[in-house]
Parts: structure tokens; C-alpha cells; sequence
């Protein structure tokens, strides 16, 4: 049966008319209901709860988290590489402080250590205890006084240990919801190229080492540094030598982690990450091949010179305490160091997530570079490291070619038909009652200035240059100190190299010591064949390199160039002329001292090329005696001079036996790594 209204069309459409006005009316029912709610919430917030919004909005911020920049490499001259940065693994901790409980992290930490650190660890990696876990975790708990207190900050992660081995990584990995807040992060370290023996490092002296710059040695180091607020305290710096020197240059430029936290510095979002720079290249004039080289026959001839077998040799004997060596050569031309050498040496990578109290007593002594400033071989104890000399010592014989120079230009004699007659002794003083000898007591009877070098006459030296300079500049004076000084610093002695290094020392001068001793005219007569003059090696360097430049001392160089880690030229390092004197001597004066550089030295007369060059035995008080060290100076070719190298042993003897041989060994090296450019220019052995 149909619906009425469905028969009738004006029903129907009334029907639907009321349906419609139902649903406008409910349609704006549900709106007014909804504004309402929208309206009385709004009076909620801006009368009711603006306080507590304004509070919370004010309590949260964020925090940002400095990322240390990768350093950059240090390479030698051919491009090897000596130091550079590898990745490593190390463990991070994340503190959480609404879900972490203290019982739960202590045993954390002790499972850390049993299960971790102790069977997985790598051969010979410090592993940090339960204790010095929970302090490295910051949660503000003395592990020792059973105290809380509150951590110095939530949002950086805490390194609980670096260089993981991959074993401890899997461990890790694999019970990762057991270790919760523990992170496994790639970091970088700082890695030495080592030795052919595997026990040394190249140039370690030279290249230096980084290290934490949280301990207060850094602190001091850096506090004037302009870069210092950048720098991070889970950070390596540079400590020593070129990693010290050109520490700017090689660190980069931070890069940021910045997070989203809420009022009590807990982490609520995702970071906003700025990368890094990676820190420039160093490219030094150092050659590896001549390094190695050079360290090589240090180490070898020292052991030489310690054999028994020598014990009956006259010369070979006073040589035999010999425990130490340094050597640097310098090209004459530029300045650039191509070898600095030191030896006892030692890895410098021992310094990479700390050095052991252990590994530093057996070299502490011998860390420092011995080649600028004071180190010593290692000694059982105080009282026998007093009977022996460091690495800075007199110069002995070494100044007689510049004592002859100052002898010609003050006019005390003449390069040219001057004979002099050397009975082998010398007195004076009152009455005197002084009296020196040249070694061995020899006596060389008639001889010009050259071969008052060559011979290394002490009465020469004494009588002809010692005694007139006292005698011309004041006598019993100060005025004869200053103006020995004086010569002196024109050829780098008692004033530093300019090179930079951190650390060099200007030598020292005993000339005051000993005139207060005994007179000014006994300390005139020392000084002039180098009994009151101590140097280091690269001041002996420089010095050698400028009497073959007659005149020219040079700035030591040791960095070439330097490059982004793209590639790209930042700066190259040109040579650089600190004083230029030669026309303060006259040219036949120059010619006098250089022609009588002929002293006798072993493996120098086996060289293709002409050698000019000087020993020396200089003679050094020490706890308990005398010792006599051997010195040698050396440049080559005599016709065009390219290399100036310099050689000190301690307790070494005679120059002549004690240290020429390893400079004879560094000509040599240096000539194959440079295509025979010292043969070439010396166009082969001929007299001179």
C-alpha cells in the first residue's frame, strides 16, 4: 500500500523542506557549540594559563654542541705522509635523566669492563675502570663517597673509551638493548708514520705530537691563542714541533650540532648539523729517505762507538759513553731543513689515548728535541744522569773558521804570507802561569791562518786571536764580552735560528761564568777555539750554512707549502734572508777560512764531491769529571755549496771519529734522493 505522501508531490516536497531546515538548524547548532568551546578556551589561555605557557616557552631553548674539525696531514717533501688522521670507534654515553637509574648504570659500568673492555679490548689498549667509567658518564655520582650531585650538563655525550677494537664493537652491537644510552661513534686519531724498525716514528722530534687539551700543559700552552674558545675539551692539540707550530694551520674550523631541549636540557627534537672543515696540509722540507737515513746510521754509530772492541783504541775509546746524537742539515741556498735527527728516539704514537705512566718514565728524558733545546739519553738515576752532558754543548773546534774570519778582519794578522810558528803550547796570564795546548799536545811548527784551521790550532787561536781581541776591546772589561757577543750573533750563536720551533733554546755563552772564575783574558783565550760557546745543533747548522754562503744566514725552514685538504695552494713558504754580511769580510778573507776547512774526518775524503769542513772535541765538566764531545761541521760542494750539515754526539770524542762518519752518511743520502745534484755541482773530486 503507497504512502499517502509519496501519492502526493506538495507533501513530499514539504517533507523534504522540513528534513533540510533540520539539518541547517543542526549544522548550526554543531557550529555555535564549536565556536563556544573555541572561544572559552581562548579566555582559558589568555586569562588562565598565559603564566604557564609564557614560563614553559621561556624555560625552552636549545643547546649546540661544538664538532672538533678532522686535522690535517703532515707530509714530507716527496709527499709520504708522517702524521695524518684515521677514524676510529669510540664509545659514547647519553645521560637520560628521567628514565636512568643509578644502581642500573653502575652495573652497566662493571659489565662494561667484565665483559667488554676486559675480553675484547686491543692488545695493549688502556681500558678505563667501573670507577672511571661512572666518572666519565657525568651522572654526578662520587663512585667513592656514595654521593649525588648534578651533572654538569645533559645534552653533550660523555667518550667512555676510544679506539674500540672491532670485537668490542660487535659485542656492543649485538646486546645494544642491554647497554641502553651507549652510542658507538666514528671519531678521528691521530696517527705517526713509523720506521723501518717499527719501534720509532720519522722525525719525531720534529714533527712533535698532539695531545688532550684539557690538561693544564695545553691550558698554558694556548691560553694567549686567539683560536682557544674554539677549541673542545675532548679535543687533541698540538704540543710539540710542527704539530705545535703550525697548530692553526692544521686544526680547521669547528663545526655545529644544535638541539631542540626542553626546561631540564633533555633533547626533544632533531639537530640542526653544520659539518666541519677539515684542517690544511702541512708539506715540510724534510725527506724521508734521508731521515731515515740519517736516524739509521745515529743509532748504528753510537752503537759503534760503545763496542768493546774498541775499548784498546786510543781515539775510539774516549767515545765509548756515547748514548745520544743529533744531526741537521740545512740547504745553504733556501734554509730548508731536509734532515733533523735525534736519537735515542721514540713512537710517538704512545701518546694516542694517553701515554702510561710506565712509557713516559723511559722517555721522558730524550722527548724534547734534543736538535734545540736540552735532552739527554736515559739514566738510572739522578746521580749518574749529573755525570753527563746534554744535547747543547760547546762548540770546540767548530769556531775556529769564524775565530780566524774575526782574527782577519780585525787586522791581527794577514790571509796572505802570514806564518805563524805552533809549538803546541801557549802561556799566559801573570807571569805566565797559564799555559794551553792543542790536543795531543802537538805541535805544527810553521803554518798560515788555513792551516791553523785545519791543523785546529788551539795556540793559533789563543795567541793570535784571544789575547789581541781581549787587548783591543777593554781588557779586563764587559766591552770585550759584548763585542764577542756581538760577532757571535751574526752567526747565529747565543741567539735563536729564527725558525720558529717551539721550545729552541739561544744556546749559551760561559764567557761571564769563567771571566768571574779566573779574568777576561783566560775566558777570550777559551772562547776563541770554542770552550765557552754552547750550542744546539741547528744553530750549528745555520752557522755552517752561513760560512758557505759567505756571509748569508738564512731563516731555517722545515714547511714547504701548505694546501687545503682539496688540494688547493693556501701559502709557500720562500726563503728568507735574516742578515747578510758578506761584504763586511773581504772576499780573500773568505777564501782563507773556506780553504783551510780541510780537517781530517772519516768518510768525508770517500765522497765524490769536495767537503769543506771542521771537527771538533769539545771538552765539557761534568758531576765527577770531564767529558769531551764530538762536534763536526761540514758543507759540500766546496766549488757551489748546496748542503750544510751539522753532527753532535755527546761523549762522542773526536769529532773526526765520533761524528763525521754520519754526516759522511747524510751527504750521501741527500745526493741519491736528489739525482747526484752534490756530484753534479761539485763537478767531481779535484784539488782546492
Amino acid at each position: 500500500m503507497k504512502s499517502p505522501i509519496a501519492d502526493d508531490p506538495r507533501k513530499k516536497e514539504l517533507a523534504q523542506k522540513r528534513h533540510f531546515s533540520l539539518r541547517i538548524n543542526l549544522f548550526f547548532f554543531v557550529t555555535f557549540v564549536l565556536f563556544s568551546i573555541l572561544i572559552v578556551r581562548l579566555a582559558m589561555l589568555q586569562f588562565v594559563e598565559t603564566k604557564i605557557h609564557k614560563a614553559a616557552e621561556n624555560r625552552n631553548g636549545t643547546q649546540t654542541i661544538q664538532i672538533a674539525p678532522i686535522r690535517g696531514n703532515i707530509y714530507d717533501s716527496s709527499k709520504s705522509p708522517l702524521a695524518y688522521t684515521i677514524p676510529m670507534q669510540s664509545l659514547f654515553f647519553r645521560i637520560d635523566p628521567s628514565a636512568q637509574k643509578l644502581d642500573e648504570l653502575i652495573a652497566i659500568a662493571d659489565r662494561l669492563k667484565a665483559d667488554v673492555f676486559d675480553k675484547y679490548a686491543k692488545p695493549n689498549s688502556k681500558s678505563p675502570t667501573p670507577e672511571e667509567i661512572i666518572l666519565a658518564m657525568d651522572i654526578g655520582y662520587d663512585y667513592h663517597k656514595a654521593e649525588i650531585k648534578k651533572p654538569s650538563y645533559y645534552w653533550v655525550p660523555r667518550r667512555i673509551k676510544a679506539d674500540l677494537s672491532s670485537e668490542e664493537i660487535a659485542y656492543l652491537l649485538e646486546h645494544r638493548d642491554e647497554f641502553k644510552w651507549l652510542d658507538v661513534t666514528e671519531e678521528s686519531i691521530r696517527t705517526y708514520e713509523l720506521d723501518d724498525d717499527g719501534n720509532t716514528t720519522i722525525a719525531t722530534h720534529l714533527v712533535g705530537y698532539t695531545n688532550s687539551f684539557t690538561s693544564p700543559t695545553a691550558k698554558e700552552i694556548y691560553k694567549d691563542s686567539p683560536m682557544v674558545q674554539e677549541y673542545l675539551s675532548s679535543e687533541n692539540v698540538g704540543f710539540d714541533g710542527i704539530e705545535r707550530m703550525y697548530q692553526d694551520e692544521l686544526r680547521g674550523r669547528n663545526g655545529r650540532k644544535t638541539y631542540p631541549v626542553d626546561a631540564v636540557n633533555k633533547i626533544i627534537g632533531r639537530a640542526d648539523v653544520t659539518a666541519p672543515v677539515k684542517g690544511n696540509n702541512l708539506y715540510l722540507s724534510i725527506h724521508k729517505d734521508i731521515q731515515k737515513a740519517t736516524e739509521r746510521m745515529l743509532e748504528e754509530h753510537i752503537r759503534y762507538l760503545r763496542s768493546p772492541s774498541h775499548a784498546n783504541d786510543l781515539y775510539m775509546s774516549v767515545g765509548m759513553q756515547a748514548a745520544s746524537g743529533f744531526a741537521v742539515a740545512m740547504e745553504v741556498d733556501t734554509g730548508r731543513v731536509v734532515t733533523m735527527a735525534n736519537y735515542p728516539d721514540y713512537d710517538a704514537n704512545a701518546w694516542t689515548g694517553g701515554m702510561s705512566a710506565s712509557v713516559y718514565k723511559e722517555i721522558e728524558s730524550f722527548i724534547p728535541n734534543g736538535s734545540i733545546r736540552t735532552a739527554k739519553a736515559k739514566y738510572p738515576d739522578e746521580k749518574e744522569n749529573a755525570k753527563h752532558p746534554s744535547s747543547i754543548v760547546f762548540m770546540g773546534s767548530t769556531i775556529k773558521p769564524m775565530s780566524v774570519l774575526i782574527g782577519l778582519k780585525e787586522n791581527f794578522f794577514s790571509g796572505n804570507g802570514y806564518v805563524y810558528n805552533d809549538t803546541g803550547s801557549f802561556s799566559f796570564g801573570k807571569g805566565g802561569n797559564s799555559t794551553i795546548t792543542n790536543s795531543g799536545k802537538a805541535a805544527y811548527g810553521a803554518m798560515d791562518a788555513a792551516g791553523a784551521i785545519e791543523h785546529s790550532s788551539n795556540t793559533f787561536m789563543s795567541e793570535k786571536v784571544g789575547i789581541p781581541f781581549w787587548a783591543k776591546y777593554g781588557r779586563e772589561n764587559p766591552e770585550v764580552t759584548a763585542k764577542w757577543a756581538e760577532y757571535m750573533a751574526k752567526f747565529g750563536m747565543g741567539v735563536k735560528t729564527g725558525s720558529g720551533l717551539p721550545g729552541e733554546l739561544a744556546g749559551s755563552n760561559d764567557f761571564i761564568k769563567n771571566a768571574v772564575k779566573d779574568s777576561y783574558q783566560s775566558a777570550m783565550v777559551y772562547a776563541s777555539w770554542g770552550q765557552n760557546e754552547k750550542t744546539t745543533t741547528l744553530q750549528l747548522a745555520q752557522y755552517t750554512a752561513t760560512l758557505a754562503s759567505r756571509g748569508k744566514r738564512m731563516k731555517p725552514l722545515f714547511v714547504d707549502e701548505i694546501r687545503d685538504y682539496q688540494g688547493q695552494l693556501v701559502r709557500k713558504i720562500e726563503p728568507e734572508v735574516l742578515e747578510d754580511f758578506s761584504a763586511e769580510f773581504a772576499k780573500e778573507h773568505w777564501n782563507t777560512i773556506i780553504h783551510g776547512m780541510k780537517s781530517g774526518a772519516e768518510g768525508i775524503e770517500e765522497l765524490p764531491f769536495n767537503v769543506a769542513r771542521k771537527t771538533g772535541t769539545s771538552t765539557q765538566s761534568v758531576s765527577g769529571g770531564s767529558v769531551e764531545n764530538a762536534v763536526f761541521i761540514a758543507f759540500a760542494p766546496v766549488e757551489n755549496p748546496k748542503l750544510a750539515v751539522a753532527v753532535v754526539v755527546p761523549e762522542g770524542g773526536f769529532g773526526r771519529y765520533g761524528a763525521s762518519p754520519i754526516a759522511a752518511k747524510i751527504f750521501q743520502a741527500y745526493d741519491a734522493a736528489n739525482d747526484g745534484v752534490l756530484t753534479k755541482l761539485g763537478g767531481g773530486k779535484r784539488p782546492w
